[in-house]
């Protein structure tokens, strides 16, 4: 026991105060995410939408992200990531006063478009911001705690906006907006006049595989690839955020409160072990172990679900797929770090986070459209497939890339 504790306590040490207070910035914004995993439940119960112009709408969502991800990378590498990230905070909480006044298909389509747009932005922003501020041997371990501190928001989100869904959904988004404030403003107040330690930034210069170059990602064939695969992984595991409560709602028939109780499980797995699993995985395993080794458990996860039947079946599968979530994500963006140089970082970042957001246009259109059709139980079995043939795909494409861990 004692010894868990040590490897537990030794997981923090030696992260910078800017990383977490990013990480604070992150779980301020996230504990206000009510809105998205309730969205699809929204339009089905509330607006009586089908589950086909469910998926489209929540695609929408997925198109701005990747038109969000883009712009951000460009933004950032132009006019640098603080007042990318400030200005992506700020711009949300208007839109999401707006959200609820929309209720046909075509206005919320158009809303939650625009909305992604702005707020995805704000993703390689963060990315860079992360490395920018983070020492050179504990980068993973800095973005380990950011995502820490979004899953920690994710379990206080979802479970408070499970209850608050079940007297007025407007309540979601209001709550949001205000989140997405109290974040922005915490941003600015410490960050505003915050200078990077540009020597630190020459060291982590050697972070990366080709240190000075400047070849841009689109001409890096072997990250490209790499991040395809990645898109793909996302494709399967977000649908945590589309099928997966429809799957709850229709099959299992939860409320929104016994939903919202899941998908805070989740996000308190991943803050109470994400730390320390990357800690013992950096420092015993290869990135390419750890990536394949997370794939393979999200296949898992899927598969658990056609197993049998029962609530602790739910929570089983969850707990799978946050493991795969922990063992996979981080590295994943340790990865684009290594293959980038301090003058493409924005750009590299950008594709990373572009590969994730295309993942939010076609997770639900897909997801929804094969569980209409042919029903949950082909879409699980077709998700254990697709993560198994992606899981042999980075297996290939990392034996190739030249990794420094």
């Amino acid at each position: 026991m004692k010894e868990f504790f040590r490897l537990y306590l030794e997981a923090y040490r030696g992260l910078s105060t800017p990383a977490w207070m990013l990480a604070l910035v992150m779980l301020i914004n996230r504990s206000g995410a009510m809105v998205i995993p309730f969205l699809g439940v929204y339009m089905v119960n509330h607006l009586n939408f089908s589950i086909e112009d469910t998926g489209t709408v929540l695609s929408c969502f997925g198109i701005g992200a990747v038109s969000g991800s883009f712009l951000g990378g460009w933004l950032t590498d132009k006019v640098g990531h603080f007042k990318v990230q400030l200005f992506s905070l700020i711009l949300t909480v208007p839109m999401f006063f707006l959200l609820p006044e929309l209720n046909t298909v075509l206005k919320l389509a158009i809303g939650v478009f625009i909305l992604s747009i702005i707020s995805e932005t704000f993703r390689p922003a963060n990315s860079v911001s992360i490395a920018y501020y983070s020492r050179p041997d504990n980068i993973i371990r800095s973005f380990s705690l950011n995502r820490m501190a979004v899953n920690l928001g994710f379990s206080i989100g979802p479970a408070l906006g499970g209850f608050l869904a079940a007297v007025s959904y407007t309540f979601l988004f209001y709550g949001n907006a205000v989140a997405a404030f109290l974040s922005a403003l915490l941003f600015f107040i410490y960050f505003r006049n915050r200078k990077g330690n540009e020597k630190k930034a020459v060291v982590q210069e050697s972070f990366t595989v080709d240190p000075g170059t400047s070849r841009s990602p689109y001409n890096d064939g072997l990250f490209i690839a790499f991040s395809m695969l990645s898109c793909i992984y996302a494709i399967c595991f977000f649908q945590l955020l589309s099928t997966l409560p429809l799957y709850y709602r229709t099959i299992y028939k939860l409320t929104e409160a016994d939903i919202g109780i899941i998908l805070a499980f989740s996000g308190m797995v991943v803050f109470l072990f994400e730390m320390l699993l990357v800690h013992i995985a950096e420092k015993r395993m290869t990135a390419r172990a750890v990536i394949v080794s997370g794939v393979l458990l999200c296949s898992l996860s899927f598969f658990i679900l056609n197993l049998t039947n029962g609530i602790w079946v739910l929570y089983l599968a969850m707990f799978v797929l946050c493991i795969s979530e922990i063992l996979a994500m981080p590295f994943m963006s340790t990865i684009t770090l290594q293959r980038s140089s301090l003058k493409t970082r924005g750009a590299y970042m950008g594709i990373n986070a572009l590969s994730f957001s295309a993942a939010h246009v076609f997770s639900p259109f897909v997801g929804t459209r094969i569980a209409a059709a042919y029903g949950f139980e082909t879409l699980w079995y077709g998700t254990t497939l697709v993560l198994l043939l992606t899981a042999a795909g980075f297996l290939l494409v990392m034996k190739k890339m030249k990794l420094s861990a």
